[in-house]
């Protein structure tokens, strides 16, 4: 059995995470108030302000800066959310399964998909009639990747462009990898996502629902780090169903009647 840490990232609190097996560890981000048992990103070194910007990238950071010193280059570690949980297996279709179904399916450190890869990953999203270029500028705008495409070292601007090219994405920046390369990618990431945020604030990009556009940018690097420079192989995660919990729903809802969807990737998408 592998050393494995998950780290689950919540913006607020959510009772369901308090029931989750010891290797997925709740981790709270930003300024909302968190249980004592459990780990926020503002303890040691953080850029905890950064996180109506960077999302669940502030937490990437706290990991990389808070959490490694004493593990194993070839342990594992990784992430998920508070409404998406990585499952043992591969789903070919959709379906909704109970709450208490959910643990018996969750991804364990036995798993044999840990001897043959560096690194797990959603599986890859197909855009059916663009390129993955071509999404990104229609939903966020035009030039604004390209442009920060410029702040990357040439070799891996080149690539990172090459892959943009392509039509598929694995999304939602859930990964697991080994620790070696978990520190290989923060060095690569934060450098560049600082000065995406940099242009980002000097073009007055980062507002309304583009506030986190900077975390965007780091979904599409995130996707191509990882497929370039590590074996990746791909699971299917559990995503909590029509609605998502919040605090004041916490306090009416029974959460083992909460339906849990499970996801298949690749999807075709039209956008």
């Amino acid at each position: 059995m592998i050393n494995l840490d998950v780290y689950c990232m919540a913006i607020e609190y959510f009772s369901i995470l308090d029931k989750l097996p010891p290797y997925i560890k709740p981790l709270g981000l930003g300024n909302n108030i968190f249980p004592k048992h459990w780990l926020t990103e503002k303890e040691g070194e953080n850029i905890s302000d950064l996180n109506k910007n960077f999302a669940e990238a502030t937490g990437f950071y706290w990991i990389w800066k808070n959490r490694l010193k004493n593990k194993n280059e070839n342990d594992w570690v990784g992430s998920c959310q508070h409404r998406r949980f990585w499952l043992n297996d591969l789903y070919n279709k959709k379906q909704k399964v109970s709450y208490k179904s959910l643990y018996s399916n969750l991804l364990n450190p036995n798993n044999q998909i840990f001897s043959h890869c560096d690194t797990i990953q959603i599986q890859p999203t197909v855009l059916k009639k663009q390129t993955v270029l071509q999404q990104f500028n229609k939903v966020y705008g035009k030039n604004i990747i390209e442009d920060c495409i410029n702040y990357l070292e040439k070799e891996d601007g080149i690539k990172f462009k090459n892959f943009l090219n392509g039509n598929e994405l694995n999304i939602c920046n859930m990964f697991i990898t080994k620790v070696h390369f978990f520190k290989s990618y923060c060095d690569s990431l934060f450098p560049w996502l600082n000065k995406c945020l940099e242009y980002c604030i000097k073009n007055n990009l980062c507002k309304d629902d583009n506030i986190r556009l900077p975390i965007f940018l780091a979904e599409r690097y995130t996707s191509y780090w990882f497929a370039e420079n590590t074996n990746c192989k791909y699971l299917s995660f559990a995503r909590l169903g029509n609605f998502m919990l919040s605090n004041k729903i916490n306090k009416f809802i029974n959460p083992t009647k909460i339906p849990f969807t499970f996801r298949m990737y690749p999807t075709i998408h039209d956008f």
